[in-house]
């Protein structure tokens, strides 16, 4: 006799697995849905904010320096463009170069120190400073002036970048955000990273880079904010689809056809990453030398940006004079990024020397722009520098080695990754970035193996001072690790059953409430109604300020004390959210209700208590 076996009733079906996809999908999207959808919007912002930047570092480049001076910056093939805006017939007149910059730097200093003091320098560090010590908040105006400041310095020959500048537009809109919508902090750091990143992929036509660099850039060793990867992935290609639908989508840089098929070339690479790390720690040095010694200047805030701007013109057209190419002035001015297309698209036509020597020259510029007070990035510069350095180190060991450099030009790609991953410290985001710059992964392995060795060899100065060594030393984690300690208990633990909560009528005058927060020495009392339900809290410091008002005193009940925006807590909270509401409301004590549709007060918690339970746990104590 045979048997049929018996079929496993979900698999008859091959879409059994659909429903739990669905569940949690749901799940998942329920509880990061808001994040998700408002890092999607950040990236609109952001790539709406890197169009009107580059137009507007176009128009004022335009205006200053091609109608002016005749000086027309050649950049790279994706340069983003005004199309419409015809080049000048003017030669070239090189004097003009040090009153236009001069120019440049005193509206620049005037609308920063006037309007936005924490615009100043480039911006990408004050993002990080507000990430790991100001809970992700940044000043609605600082992005706007920001953004016409460094277009300003740029435009008129600063030498600056401009990842800093779209880097701090896109983290003050994503921090604006998350405060409108009333975000946890949580969430408001991780829309400021998300800006970050989206501004970085626009600006330079590099998604995938944009969000490994808002996770990468937070820390000075190889350790990554994992959380803000995924929704500064999809800012990041959101705002680079914004940017490319006004401005194209070609890489920033044409590259010819590099190739990788001798494992030997690694020996020359090796070497460049020992002198990008020794070059990476000239600048970092450099830069904040100068700034240091600007902020020691005994001269008005305002004219220091004036001077520098005048030095770097200054050392702009001595360049011109001692050398007689046109390349080195073009190099150590504004951007610098044509000198970088002109070596990977004919790579014999400048020798070690030059390039050299506009490496060396733009070090110096960048510092006297940014560290006198400009506005601008540092990334753009690192670019330039670690791109001629690299190209002086293959045109040397193509005349002594052609068979180990047989194209000069690569050694140009892998000095801009090997670089900025030894002055930055982010050597996998600035892989990924100079890939994406020049839409060529040929060189992907040796650009890895420079970056790499970059990172290892160079010190621990960075370029970003704010950047923390690691998530465990970081004032944005130190919760994380409080919430270990407190796993497991909950808000009710600290209700005592059949004791009286001291509350407040919305009726009881001002003497009331003095008296009863003396009495009961809380500092913060339920105002509630007569079934007890919770209508808002009384905060002892906003009583002061109003009982300072002898003509108020008989007039001010306690509902007009009353803040009625305060989320309460719950019973079956953990201490873990307590804390975060605490954080949230900027409260000591916080009222416990029943739920949230019976907002009946049942206790009042203090932040202390916690504290204290906290202290207990450390020590192995009972509560």
């Amino acid at each position: 006799m045979h048997t049929t076996p018996q079929k496993d009733a979900g698999s008859s079906n091959p879409l059994h697995w659909f429903p739990e996809f669905l569940e949690i999908g749901r799940d998942r999207f329920r509880a990061e849905g808001r994040l998700l959808g408002s890092a999607i919007l950040v990236g609109v912002v952001a790539g709406l904010g890197a169009v009107a930047f580059a137009a507007a570092c176009h128009l004022v480049s335009w205006l200053a320096l091609d109608q002016v001076a005749g000086y027309r910056a050649v950049g790279p093939v994706g340069e983003a463009r005004l199309g419409w805006l015809a080049d000048s017939t003017r030669g070239f007149q090189p004097w003009w170069l040090v009153l236009v910059p001069a120019v440049g730097g005193l509206l620049s200093g005037y609308l920063v120190f006037k309007f936005a003091p924490e615009a100043e320098g480039h911006g990408t560090d004050a993002a990080i400073a507000a990430y790991h010590h100001g809970q992700g908040r940044i000043r609605s105006r600082v992005p706007i002036i920001k953004l016409i400041t460094s277009a300003i310095t740029i435009g008129t020959g600063g030498s600056a970048g401009r990842e800093g500048p779209i880097a701090q537009i896109g983290a003050g809109f994503g921090s604006l955000l998350a405060t409108t919508l009333r975000l946890s902090v949580r969430e408001r750091r991780i829309l400021l990273a998300c800006g970050m990143g989206a501004g970085v992929g626009a600006i330079f036509r590099a998604p995938l880079a944009g969000a490994l660099f808002a996770a990468e850039i937070l820390y000075c060793s190889p350790e990554f904010e994992p959380e803000v990867i995924i929704p500064a992935g999809l800012a990041s290609a959101v705002a680079y689809c914004t940017f490319g639908l006004v401005f194209g989508w070609q890489p920033l840089f044409q590259t010819p056809p590099f190739a990788f098929d001798n494992p030997w070339q690694l020996g020359p690479y090796f070497l460049l990453a020992v002198v990008c790390a020794m070059m990476a720690m000239l600048y970092t040095r450099t830069f904040y030398g100068v700034h240091s010694l600007f902020k020691r200047l005994p001269c008005p805030r305002l004219l220091k940006p004036v001077l520098g701007a005048c030095l770097t013109g200054t050392l702009g057209i001595s360049l011109y004079f001692s050398l007689g190419r046109e390349q080195a002035v073009l190099a150590v001015l504004s951007t610098g990024y044509g000198v970088l297309q002109e070596g990977l698209q004919n790579e014999l036509a400048m020798s070690a020397g030059l390039l050299l020597a506009v490496a060396f020259g733009k070090i110096l510029t960048t510092s006297l722009t940014i560290g006198s007070g400009g506005s601008g990035g540092v990334f753009g510069p690192a670019m330039v520098i670690g791109g001629c350095t690299g190209g002086a180190v293959g045109a040397w060991f193509h005349q002594i080695w052609p068979g180990l450099a047989p194209h000069p030009a690569s050694f140009v790609i892998m000095g801009m990754a090997g670089f900025f991953a030894a002055a930055a410290k982010t050597p996998f985001s600035t892989l990924i970035i100079v890939s994406e710059m020049t839409g060529d992964y040929r060189l992907f392995l040796p650009a890895l193996w420079v970056c790499a060795w970059s990172f290892l060899l160079s010190d621990r100065q960075s370029l970003y001072r704010s950047q923390v060594v690691s998530r465990s030393l970081s004032p944005a984690h130190q919760g994380d690790y409080v919430r270990e300690v407190l796993a497991g208990q909950f808000v009710r633990q600290f209700l005592k059953p059949y004791k009286e909560v001291p509350a407040l009528r919305p009726a009881d005058p001002l003497q009331t409430v003095l008296s009863q927060l003396d009495l009961t020495g809380h500092t913060v009392l339920p105002v509630v109604d007569e079934e007890r339900r919770l209508l808002g809290i009384v905060n002892l410091e906003e009583v002061h300020l109003a009982a300072r008002s002898q003509h108020a005193q008989v007039m001010l009940l306690a509902a007009d004390l009353m803040r009625d925006d305060v989320q309460p807590l719950q019973p079956d909270y953990g201490l873990d959210r307590a804390l975060e509401l605490f954080v949230q409301n900027n409260l000591q004590a916080l009222p416990v209700v029943h739920d949230a549709a019976d907002r009946r007060v049942v206790g009042i918690v203090r932040r202390s208590d916690i504290s204290t339970a906290y202290v207990r746990r450390m020590h192995g104590e009972p509560r």
